[in-house]
């Protein structure tokens, strides 16, 4: 293992030892094709795809979901579905798009990229690699098919609280509950995979301190991963054993504590929005300097400032819970080390903002979607600010603000950048260069249509109107429509960028070894489409 260096700026020259593609065919018909390819593969590149693909469909089903709830709310009164089908859907909706579609996304571009971003020839671990992708769609078969036995499936919120997932939970639970822990399985399979790749398949010369960003911000991930992924697993066998096995961890008549429930879940919940955002910033701290024509403003701040988040995160759990009653000095505390986390963040920010100035900018699709998340997800930031005041978080709890906020961070933060990394790799993946004018079209689709979906449900928020509710007061009305015409404007936008994968993957001209002039990495000195093993002779790093 390297040892830690500290460089102010990753200065890599690449040496390729041996051409990587040297018996590239040779290795590719060693190998079986069709179905089986897909199904018994331990190649890394065929893992992070079916990764991506995966994510995908779960994000246009998860998609579906959150259309359904925009329909029932595009006008006041009950229109369309019963109340409980409502709450499935606002459930279902939100643990497709956490555990389905976001954070497979970002395992699916770690397989793909860290190996040739590092100069290993593949994850450490190839089968636990395999296993622990083709455990994901069992487990949503399993949640999703709880939809459709009697008494429906979970209707108490993704973040089920108890009594809701507990005492007055219908019988599909026990599903749930299963579904909960295969996912967890599979990320602490996933994250343990990447520790022990990055830690010890780096290239020789590769120090810490010359690992690109994405490298870093999913290797602090995975830490998070390993630590909290087990919290909720015990969070969820607690629910189990409360309605089936008659214990009263979170039942008062038995000695239990309904809040002790939020705060094991939230002491999980609030790093997983951090397992949600980390990889974001490195993929955002890959695609600036590229279009930037410049190195990274602060890199090794950066890296400290990840690391920073990282712990933060656990010590800011409670200020989802400042309406429980907590005492005020937990209050304060809570609210003081929520607001910290800003400072680490402002300097991602500045870093990235400061990367552009008097660059040479372009405006590639893949920049596009980087500045877009660059001034979105700060939006999200400062509501975040906003709700992290105790005082004013009594107002804006349980409102529309909130639903306004964590979108912000999720959908403009978490999403955007993956598909900024889908145009700005998709190249390197299939060899051809994709179509930059539908790209274009699907990005200010995109952009216009989330924010003419999300930020009116600020004003929403502050004006009072609850979350999580099928029928609302007739002053909301009109904004409801504006807000329900753009979800179903950014839902239709989303097939434009099917459509340009395909489309790209099918043929189209031929990308060249490094396709964008700025790029640096390891990855670039890679032929397109990346072979079949990526550096069967390490690289050295000079």
């Amino acid at each position: 293992m390297n040892t830690l260096t500290r460089e102010a700026e990753p200065n890599m020259e690449m040496v390729q030892v041996e051409e990587a593609s040297d018996h590239h065919d040779e290795h590719q018909e060693l190998y079986p094709s069709g179905i089986k390819r897909w199904l018994f593969t331990t190649n890394h590149k065929d893992i992070g795809t079916l990764y991506l693909w995966f994510s995908f469909i779960m994000f246009l089903t998860g998609g579906a979901m959150a259309m359904v709830i925009r329909a029932e709310l595009f006008q006041p009164g009950l229109q369309l579905i019963e109340p409980n089908f409502f709450n499935q859907m606002t459930t279902v909706h939100g643990l497709i798009m956490v555990f389905g579609a976001v954070m497979p996304a970002f395992t699916g571009l770690a397989n793909w990229l860290i190996p040739m971003m590092i100069g290993a020839p593949d994850m450490a671990l190839p089968r636990m690699n395999n296993w622990s992708f083709w455990i994901l769609p069992f487990a949503f078969a399993i949640l999703l098919s709880s939809l459709f036995m009697e008494g429906g499936g979970p209707n108490f919120g993704w973040t089920f609280y108890a009594p809701l997932s507990t005492t007055y939970s219908p019988d599909s639970t026990a599903l749930f509950v299963f579904s909960i822990h295969i996912m967890g399985i599979s990320s602490i399979m996933g994250a343990i995979n990447v520790v022990v790749t990055i830690v010890n398949m780096r290239a020789p010369g590769m120090t810490w301190m010359k690992l690109p960003l994405f490298v870093w911000t999913w290797l602090i991930t995975a830490f998070l991963l390993i630590a909290v992924m087990p919290v909720l697993a015990g969070t969820v066998t607690m629910v189990l054993t409360d309605k089936y096995f008659g214990t009263s961890f979170f039942d008062a008549a038995g000695g239990g504590d309904p809040v002790m429930f939020q705060h094991i879940f939230w002491f999980f919940g609030h790093p997983e929005v951090y397992i949600m955002i980390l990889p974001s910033f490195g993929i955002i701290s890959a695609i600036v300097p590229t279009f930037s024509r410049k190195r990274l403003f602060g890199y090794s701040s950066m890296v400290y400032a990840t690391s920073s988040i990282a712990i933060l995160s656990f010590l800011v759990w409670a200020h989802h819970m400042f309406t429980t009653g907590m005492p005020v000095f937990a209050e304060l505390f809570f609210m003081y080390c929520t607001m910290l986390i800003a400072v680490p963040t402002g300097v991602k920010v500045f870093n990235w903002v400061a990367t552009m100035w008097r660059g040479s900018l372009t405006f590639e699709t893949p920049m596009l979607f980087a500045v877009a998340f660059i001034i979105l997800f700060t939006i999200g930031g400062f509501s975040g600010l906003m709700l992290a005041i105790t005082p004013a978080d009594f107002q804006y709890h349980d409102t529309y603000f909130v639903v306004a906020h964590f979108h912000y961070v999720l959908v403009t933060g978490a999403i955007f950048s993956i598909m900024a990394a889908a145009y700005y790799w998709l190249p390197k993946w299939t060899g051809h260069m994709y179509d930059e004018r539908l790209g274009k079209i699907h990005f200010w689709c995109s952009v216009i249509s989330v924010n003419v979906l999300f930020f009116p449900m600020h004003f929403l928020g502050l004006a009072g109107m609850p979350r999580r509710i099928p029928d609302y007061a007739v002053q909301f009305a009109d904004v409801n429509q504006i807000v329900s015409i753009g979800g179903f404007a950014f839902g239709l936008s989303q097939f434009i960028f099917l459509a340009l994968v395909i489309k790209c993957i099918r043929g189209g001209e031929k990308a060249a070894a490094k396709p964008w002039e700025g790029a640096e990495g390891l990855e670039w000195t890679l032929p397109s489409p990346a072979p079949y093993h990526s550096f069967t002779t390490p690289p050295e790093i000079k």
